[in-house]
């Protein structure tokens, strides 16, 4: 694998980092355009980007060390380990700020980050498969196993290369995420999301070598399935929000869905 991309003297571009300021700016030009389509205001959606990154990485870090609390170590500290879930609370925490502080409609932020936060989170991923930084799969004798001797947690044994798994998945997600736009009101969309990327997890689960919480269960599964759930209800009750907009009586004035939601 390829964990440094190029140095510069002692100064090593790593892929890890590269992959995630990919995502981050990904996300921020696609958040911009969807927030342009809305006519919401697109300097918002740098600043909502910019900062659910970066507390997005805190609180990735924190949930790793607290993860690993009982083994704690100056290792840990370092530029590497950090957990999705924990950023994934981290992000949301700063959205919910930005949200308020620019006086946006959530329900409305919601939909229109779905899909640049499923591409942000694949574009990511692939800096995970080339820095080889141990979220790889169990052993496997496929044709795509993977070794990653020179990875940052390297193994010679072929293995699943789930990172691009999920990377392939969160391409699909992004597509099915767009076309719901037209269908669904905003929060629907994020709680298609949720459900998406949450049975995208649970199943990837299943190839990673994970400590299982409860019974078969690893972590990130609980935390899926918990992400599905939310998901669905956003969903159920988009479609209603949707249902009482269209049953209105014939010229009765209409608002926006976002603020039924």
């Amino acid at each position: 694998m390829l964990p440094v991309l190029f140095s510069i003297g002692s100064f090593h571009v790593q892929s890890y980092g590269v992959s995630k300021a990919a995502a981050a700016l990904v996300a921020m030009w696609l958040l911009g355009r969807a927030f342009t389509r809305r006519g919401l205001p697109k300097d918002s959606a740098t600043s909502l980007v910019l900062w659910a990154t970066i507390w997005g990485f805190v609180g990735a870090k924190i949930y790793y060390l607290l993860e690993h609390l009982s083994e704690l170590s100056w290792h840990h500290l370092g530029g590497m380990g950090f957990t999705w879930y924990g950023g994934l609370i981290g992000g949301i925490v700063a959205g919910l700020v930005i949200i308020r502080r620019h006086h946006l409609p959530a329900a409305e932020v919601a939909g229109a980050a779905a899909a640049p936060l499923a591409l942000a989170y694949g574009i990511g991923r692939i800096g995970c498969f080339l820095s080889g930084d141990g979220t790889y799969g169990t052993p496997t004798n496929l044709p795509w196993g993977v070794t990653f001797t020179n990875g940052i947690v390297p193994t010679s044994v072929p293995v699943h290369p789930t990172p691009l798994y999920e990377t392939l998945a969160a391409v699909l997600i992004t597509v099915v995420l767009w076309r719901l736009e037209r269908r669904l009101a905003p929060l629907g969309v994020f709680g298609a999301y949720l459900v998406l990327s949450g049975i995208s997890r649970f199943l990837v689960e299943m190839l990673r070598i994970n400590t299982r919480v409860l019974g078969p269960l690893t972590q990130p599964q609980l935390w899926a399935l918990l992400g599905i759930v939310v998901g669905a209800v956003l969903v159920v009750r988009a479609g209603r929000i949707v249902r009482v907009e269209d049953d209105r009586p014939l010229g009765a004035p209409s608002r926006p869905i976002a603020e039924h939601a």
